[in-house]
């Protein structure tokens, strides 16, 4: 796991320059590799943080012949794909392992990039044939960010990196207002976009192409998650679970025994990271387990995860937190290097903080959810043919005040039901995020394609559970989920392995019948019977929470006076919201729940507090 970054046709850069915009990603080594290329100066920089091989032998950026490679990730086949091919191996790293495969398949080893188990990012250089490549994982776990301007290119796993690679360049970037609107609208940045011009992401599971001689870049797909969810579907129970399990504890082994240094686990009281902790411990006695829970939070789950670490044996902490928001939010918020509205990034800051005192490697549950069908509003959708009647009835019900409640959860299926009717794409946020929704509308033309995307899956033929499991997967986990625990732990050299999102799990997950992810009111309902086999009975029924913090008692309390004093004199987010809109929002003038106008507020703050960063570059 590491920090890379480079620039193509600039000046020279020093290495400590830019290794201090990336340090906390890779502290433990640093590399550079200059090369005269057609076109000008190419620089690699590399930030290690070292896991598999701790050897100087694995050093990056790493040179074989011709080649050489910038790499962040961890691919954890790799000695199993190293098997037939010619090559010398002088490590048992996995970066070299790419470096082989590539010597053996060459340009078409980017074809074959699905059949890497692992998360990654990548960039090679090929002096011989003057082109460099970039790749990025399946499910867009790694993440690799660009700039590029006629033959100029920078590319960093950072948003801030990128920014302070510029301004080192004396090269400022402008915002991109549309891409802000669709953030402020969803929550999220669509797919490959951010909030700066000329400025992307290289998509999930895809691979990039730039001919050095002729500066042209093309990106093209290596992967398509739809695929899997049109072959023929497994629909025996016994089946399902025998087959989840075995493939899960795969992934698990693998993400455990890929790693020179020790691992240990993220445990919430849900059902995805215990199942992990129950049969990672049976692989490793005394695994380390870490927890956290909130000072006057709504609700606490650490009862739940302490029952199971004390069912398994794990070494287990249950942090109780309580620190210096007014301090640290601003500093977390500004990790992210664009408007990051997912308030659980607090609570994942601090729990990485907290595990990177014992260890470097830790297990988490992510992508469970969305590949095996966890959250309440799926029931809704599925429902979604008998709620339409009714559907016209929110309109005359009072506004729900109680976040956690049945009436709320009904009346935001109603309110859902007539977006149905109406917008497609509104419908899908009002069933995710839900901000602005009923208060303002920012359309833009980014929302516009967004729109089209969630049409094409509903007019796809896919059953109505993979529409909302396919949307999810693109939208929800690929653009907020993953780069928040990747900030998250990166920001304290920790590396995060998601064990559900194996190259196996991605692919079979898709093929079980919509009845064994969900039935009648029941969730993951596979997950949930293999959770019966090693789980308590409560941890199993316990009702999904997600990593959420008590977010409106932070504004009305000890927040208040920090967001409410930074949108009182907006900088930025006047230009997207009329400013009385937002003062009436700070003055609680709209009889909203005390939620909702909390996420609103919260989406208007993350804006300010990234502008107040990127005006400092």
């Amino acid at each position: 796991m590491c920090g890379i970054a480079g620039a193509l046709n600039f000046s020279k850069i020093p290495l400590e320059e830019v290794y201090s915009l990336m340090r906390h990603r890779g502290p433990d080594d640093k590399g550079v590799f200059e090369a005269k290329t057609q076109g000008g100066l190419l620089q690699f920089f590399h930030a290690r943080l070292s896991i598999q091989d701790l050897s100087t032998l694995a050093r990056q950026p790493m040179q074989r012949g011709d080649l050489c490679l910038l790499f962040n990730g961890e691919i954890y086949n790799h000695l199993q794909l190293r098997e037939g091919l010619d090559f010398a191996f002088q490590t048992h790293s996995d970066t070299e392992t790419l470096l082989g495969l590539w010597t053996h398949f060459g340009e078409a080893f980017l074809e074959r990039l699905g059949m890497l188990d692992g998360m990654f990012a990548f960039v090679l250089y090929d002096a011989k044939n003057q082109k460099l490549y970039f790749a990025r994982d399946r499910m867009g776990k790694k993440p690799l960010f660009y700039y590029k301007q006629e033959s100029k290119m920078v590319f960093a796993s950072e948003l801030n990196t990128i920014c302070g690679i510029l301004k080192f360049f004396k090269m400022p970037l402008e915002i991109e207002e549309e891409a802000i609107k669709f953030y402020l609208e969803s929550g999220f940045f669509y797919q490959d976009s951010t909030p700066y011009k000329q400025v992307f992401a290289i998509p999930n599971a895809h691979y990039g192409i730039l001919n050095l001689n002729t500066f042209q870049l093309s990106i093209k797909p290596y992967f398509k998650l739809e695929s899997y969810y049109q072959l023929p579907k497994i629909t025996k129970e016994q089946e399902a679970l025998e087959q989840c399990e075995s493939l899960l504890k795969q992934s698990i082994a693998r993400r455990i025994e890929s790693s020179d240094l020790e691992v240990g686990a993220f445990l919430s009281g849900g059902i995805d990271s215990s199942l992990i902790v129950a049969l990672a411990s049976q692989m490793k006695p005394d695994l380390r387990t870490f927890t956290i829970r909130f000072e006057n939070a709504a609700f606490d789950e650490s009862y739940l995860a302490e029952r199971t670490a004390h069912k398994f044996g794990t070494k287990h902490q249950s942090l109780t937190i309580s620190t210096n928001l007014i301090q640290d939010v601003p500093k977390i918020l500004q990790a992210y290097g664009r408007p990051f509205f997912d308030s659980s990034a607090i609570p994942s800051f601090y729990v990485a903080k907290a595990a990177k005192e014992h260890l470097s490697v830790v297990l988490n549950g992510d992508g469970a959810d969305e590949l095996f069908g966890g959250y309440r509003r799926y029931v809704g959708h599925l429902l979604l043919p008998k709620i339409l009647l009714f559907s016209a009835l929110a309109r005359r019900l009072p506004k729900p005040s109680v976040k956690q409640s049945l009436y709320n959860y009904f009346y935001r299926l109603l309110q859902m039901a007539g977006a149905y009717k109406q917008n497609l794409g509104e419908y899908y946020l009002r069933s995710t995020t839900d901000i602005f929704a009923g208060f303002h509308s920012f359309r833009s033309e980014t929302f516009n394609i967004f729109q089209r995307e969630v049409e094409s899956m509903f007019k796809g033929g896919y059953s109505p559970l993979a529409q909302m499991l396919l949307l999810d997967a693109k939208n929800l986990l690929l653009c907020d989920l993953l780069p928040k625990m990747d900030i998250a732990t990166m920001a304290h050299s920790l590396e995060a392995r998601s064990p559900f999102l194996s190259k196996e799990l991605v692919e079979f997950a898709p093929t079980l019948e919509d009845n064994l992810k969900v039935r009648g009111k029941t969730t993951k309902y596979l997950l949930r019977k293999l959770a019966q086999k090693y789980l308590d009975k409560k941890v199993v029924q316990a009702p999904k929470r997600g990593f959420e913090v008590p977010l409106s008692a932070w504004i009305e309390g000890e927040l208040k006076e920090l967001v409410l004093d930074t949108l009182q004199a907006p900088q930025i987010a006047q230009i997207f919201l009329p400013k009385n809109r937002i003062e009436s929002l700070c003055n609680a003038s709209y009889n909203y729940p005390r939620e909702k106008r909390a996420k609103m507020l919260w989406s208007l703050f993350a804006l300010e507090i990234w502008n107040q960063k990127f005006k400092e570059n």
